[in-house]
């Protein structure tokens, strides 16, 4: 038996003058007020009832989109069997039991609608009202109330038909008694802030208003034009290029939560009141594939994972650019996905088939060159999009302030044949650090952060003088970049990171057409001697075979680690097991590198050549590499 559809209920109208009392501008207060007066009826949030349709035609026509389905409806009945959610907070943060009510509501209420089947949306509706009884959604910790909102706000919106009035009111009160009335008590940064958490809250209370519009206008108005003042202070970090600061995984959270705002927006009042129109928004929708290596693997700088599944997100932007070649990675990852090679249980995982159109990615035509600017620039070059066996590196300047940041500026990772050679090893769990009572998200010189050494620069491919940190006030910015085939390169000055310890410090990375990467660091010594320390992170197995020279190992790969300069230097092999009880040490990771001595007012150029295996026999001649000023005049 079919459920019942949107008009099979009388759409709810607005009589009401609303007049906000707002701390924002009230033209946004009134052109709000405006945009309502034409809600769209339930369901309204993302898929309409039109949508539904063409969600549930295409799975009926198209192989993967049936095979995607058939996985989302094995977690729903998994979901049957289990009990359903309890406030349980682990630290801080009740954020886990958030998500997975997310997860839980949007994938039983998806396959409810596809399928008609009363029993998924029935456990829904159990999810949401056991969720709506629970005391609060931790406010203290506010990214735990946005995502319990967004889980309500879609459960109440699409299965709305379908709830007791009893159920109604009880799904209705929870939304504004413990997700929007809190967010008006007290004072949140995230309201005006420029980070994820920005994205992530306001998100969520837009769609908790606009699924109880028709009876909370005032509210909905106050909610809305709040995000619409609040969430470009977040959406200017997209600026110029599309660069997301904190990362590709957290450019997923964070962005998912920005498209949904838009989605819900767009759904349900018809227009975005301009948030695609901010300058690199949409732009940002090929960074995640630029991140991407042939590995599959992200550049994971910062807080930021490897990978772990398919972005959904960029299904909405390859839909809305009319771009599918930047789901090239994404429809891997998909693959493996409905082959269990990777993880089913993203909690957004049903918005892949209401935003894929179905088309088949093939090349993408972004560049294989490419720089993009912001806070944390960073650089990415390759040797092809499709050669699972292609060269791929990237580089990043920028902060160690910025938001989630790490001390890696200079950083690069390094792919060739399938194997990923220079790696990050990432950051660390939040919870455990925080129950040792470290602050670990103070950004002073001396905080407790920077002593976690996967925070620190010497776990990252850069450089370490003195044995300091970097800089944490200082900034680096790429100030060259060639994007030909035979002058493909990137230059960083990371003199701003290394103040009061180098004079000067640029340092140079250049794909040889033959495939051979060259890193080059031309430095300056300060007013004081300093021991420099260069080293690259790998999971491979390091062998010393001369003075200047090693060999790695991986997957019965190879990758040629040749030191150039300076003369005398020695290759050595560095462990990254540090014995620190708040250290999560892996004995399996090791660093390859080299120290030099440097005195006062001393210049010197560092230079190394890595050569993958594949690259041995076609590589042409000796290397000789001019001073980084001359790189641009090639």
């Amino acid at each position: 038996m079919r459920l019942p559809q949107s008009d099979r209920f009388s759409r709810s109208f607005l009589t009401v003058v609303l007049v906000a009392a707002s701390a924002w501008s009230a033209e946004l207060d009134d052109r709000v007020t405006a945009a309502i007066g034409d809600i769209a009826p339930h369901p309204r949030l993302l898929m309409t009832a039109s949508d539904e349709v063409r969600v549930r035609e295409e799975i009926a026509v198209q192989e993967t989109k049936d095979a995607l389905f058939a996985l989302i409806r094995k977690n729903a009945n998994e979901i049957l069997v289990q009990p359903p959610v309890v406030r349980k907070q682990e630290g801080k943060r009740l954020l886990s039991v958030s998500r997975e009510a997310l997860r839980r509501i949007l994938c039983l209420a998806f396959v409810s609608r596809i399928t008609g089947e009363a029993v998924y949306a029935e456990r829904a509706i159990g999810e949401m009202v056991a969720a709506a009884a629970f005391s609060d959604w931790n406010p203290s910790h506010f990214l735990d109330v946005a995502e319990m909102t967004t889980a309500l706000a879609l459960g109440y919106d699409w299965l709305f038909p379908l709830l007791t009035p009893e159920q109604e009111a009880q799904i209705r009160r929870a939304i504004i008694e413990k997700g929007l009335d809190p967010s008006f008590t007290g004072k949140h940064g995230w309201v005006s802030g420029d980070n994820n958490w920005n994205q992530v809250c306001h998100g969520g209370l837009v769609l908790g208003a606009l699924a109880l519009l028709e009876r909370e206008p005032q509210r909905a108005v106050r909610v809305i034009a709040r995000a619409l003042e609040g969430l470009p202070c977040a959406m200017k970090e997209y600026q110029p290029d599309g660069v997301y600061v904190e990362g590709p995984s957290y450019w997923a959270y964070g962005t998912t939560y920005n498209i949904l705002c838009i989605a819900a927006l767009e759904s349900a009042l018809n227009m975005d009141f301009g948030l695609t129109e901010f300058p690199g928004f949409l732009e940002t929708g090929a960074f995640p594939l630029y991140m991407t290596g042939p590995t599959g693997n992200h550049f994971s700088f910062s807080d930021c994972g490897s990978r772990s599944g398919c972005f959904p997100a960029m299904y909405w932007f390859a839909r809305r650019l009319n771009d599918p070649g930047l789901l090239l990675f994404e429809h891997s990852w998909l693959q493996k996905t409905l082959l269990g090679e990777a993880s089913s249980n993203d909690r957004f995982l049903p918005l892949v088939l209401l935003w894929w159109d179905g088309s088949v990615p093939g090349t993408p035509r972004q560049p294989l060159h490419w720089k993009g600017e912001g806070l944390n620039p960073v650089a990415v070059h390759r040797t092809s999009w499709t050669d699972p066996n292609a060269v791929f590196f990237a580089v990043k300047g920028g902060t160690p302030s910025a938001n989630h940041g790490h001390m890696d500026i200079g950083s690069f990772i390094l792919e060739a044949d399938g194997v990923r050679w220079v790696l990050d090893i990432m950051g660390r769990g939040y919870g455990d650090l925080e129950a040792r009572g470290m602050g670990i998200w103070n950004k002073s010189q001396d905080s407790d952060r920077w002593r976690i050494y996967r925070y620190h620069n010497r776990s990252h491919n850069t450089l370490t003088v003195n044995d300091q940190a970097q800089d944490v006030s200082g900034r680096a910015s790429i100030t060259a970049f060639g994007g030909e085939p035979d002058d493909a390169f990137t230059i960083i000055d990371m003199a701003p990171v290394y103040e009061g310890e180098l004079a000067e410090a640029r340092r140079g990375f250049f794909l040889l057409p033959d495939g051979r990467l060259w890193i080059q660091d031309e430095l300056v010594c300060g007013n004081h001697a300093a021991d420099v320390r260069w080293a690259m992170t790998t999971r491979a197995d390091v062998t010393i075979t001369g003075p200047g020279h090693a060999v790695l190992t991986e997957q019965g790969k190879r990758l040629l680690f040749e030191l150039h300069a300076p003369a005398g230097a020695v290759v050595e092999s560095f462990s990254t097991v540090t014995g620190n009880a708040w250290d999560l040490d892996d004995p399996e990771i090791k660093q390859v590198g080299f120290q030099v001595k440097l005195s006062k007012g001393e210049s010197e150029t560092l230079a190394v050549l890595l050569t993958p295996g594949s690259r041995e026999n076609s590589s042409v001649g000796e290397v000789l590499m001019p001073p980084l000023e001359q790189w641009t005049d090639k």
